[in-house]
């Protein structure tokens, strides 16, 4: 026995689900890769993208998924030997310097842990240290969405530039882009960097950079260029250099129908739809966490995303409550990653979401947890009805 019918839902923070006018925009035949309509399409995205950044700077779009555009930031910017400081809040910075560290390199990692955000405080710190200035960038996430942690950006720029230090600040916004504020140029950023398959509601595949003026000035002198990635080599010409070959064209169609209703909703609008939700997700949480099994992995209230959030389980088995809510309920949730396998599950409330999704997902959990067993506080999805009640306002 299951209510498993219909279409089973995404609650996973990437691929997230995609609008079905994202999905119709590519059901058309290709283009002339080569004629006025395929220029005018790329120049639209790449000024929508600064745009999105809120940059003067250039955008850049790559055939890649999040990865790749870690490795286009890296290897612009950076020379051989070069070193790297990697703030820790989660699994995805550190990925970012493990990549760095391959390229060549010489990467530290600023210790944080998998439960709180990143320390302004303590970045300016390890910065006023560093009086020869060896350090050349800096990496950090504004979401890291294995742990669920939220970094104030705007305050780590601040930091920097207190410290006085040259580095380059370089930010992954793949699980934030279009999705909360991100001011790249207020906030001293140097390079940005996000991926299609998140907040940007498109399908895997395009990663996407943006670079600042004294980002260009590194890239001048950078020796870890490589043909594809380069942003030289993009600003040629032809058009196809902009994709180093030929356009993705139909994942290009789906791009520009997200970002149009991205306008059309307007991006305020779109960040306090996050905020709303994300809030509705922590209410149900907090009223769960009552059981005693149930918890927040992020434990600073301030520190928790507005795009995912990470539920430790202790005493019983995340797994299950994952199988019960895909297999009887049609409702995949995210699993636990790196440090949190095994010992997590993760609720997705980013892109194309609404009350309805949040709402039929915190159900779902709770029926799970009420199926398994597993003590919980009772009426956490009442308590997100609450909150929504109270907030979105006639």
């Amino acid at each position: 026995m299951t209510v498993r019918a219909g279409r089973e839902f995404l609650a996973i923070p990437g691929p997230t689900t995609m609008p079905d006018q994202v999905l119709q925009a590519m059901h058309r035949p290709a283009l002339d890769i080569y004629s006025s309509e395929m220029v005018e399409l790329t120049e639209s995205l790449l000024r929508d993208l600064s745009n999105l950044f809120a940059t003067k700077g250039k955008s850049y779009i790559y055939i890649s998924n999040g990865h790749g555009a870690w490795e286009a930031t890296l290897s612009n910017v950076l020379s051989r030997g070069d070193k790297v400081l990697v703030l820790e809040s989660g699994r995805f910075a550190i990925g970012w310097g493990q990549a760095a560290a391959a390229m060549g390199a010489d990467v530290e990692v600023l210790k944080g842990d998998w439960r709180r955000a990143i320390r302004p405080a303590e970045v300016e710190e390890r910065l006023r240290r560093d009086k020869e200035h060896t350090i050349k960038a800096i990496l950090a996430v504004q979401v890291d969405t294995a742990s669920g942690a939220y970094n104030d950006i705007e305050a780590i720029g601040k930091a920097i530039k207190a410290a006085g230090h040259p580095a380059l600040f370089m930010v992954d916004t793949v699980a934030s882009l279009g999705c909360m504020p991100f001011e790249m140029d207020k906030w001293y950023v140097d390079v940005a960097m996000s991926g299609s398959q998140k907040g940007l509601m498109t399908p895997p595949g395009l990663g996407f950079v943006a670079a600042s003026d004294r980002a260009w000035d590194a890239h001048k002198k950078a020796d870890l260029r490589t043909p594809y990635w380069d942003w030289t080599e993009r600003e040629g010409s032809e058009h196809y250099r902009k994709y180093a070959g030929t356009a993705p064209v139909h994942l290009l169609f789906a791009l520009r129908e997200a970002i149009n209703m991205l306008h059309a909703e307007g991006l305020e609008n779109a960040f306090e739809r996050h905020r709303l939700l994300g809030e509705a997700v922590r209410r149900a949480v907090a009223v769960w966490g009552e059981g005693q099994v149930l918890g927040f992995n992020i434990a600073e209230p301030a520190e928790r995303s507005n795009t995912v959030t990470t539920v430790t389980v202790k005493g019983a088995d995340p797994a299950a409550i994952q199988r019960y809510a895909k297999e009887k309920c049609g409702v995949v949730l995210g699993t636990g990653i790196g440090d949190l396998q095994g010992q997590a599950f993760r609720i997705a409330h980013m892109g194309h979401v609404n009350a309805p999704m949040i709402l039929g997902t915190l159900g779902v959990v709770e029926v799970a947890l009420t199926a398994l067993n597993i003590p919980h506080g009772k009426a956490g999805a009442d308590a997100a009805i609450q909150w929504l009640g109270e907030n979105v306002k006639p």
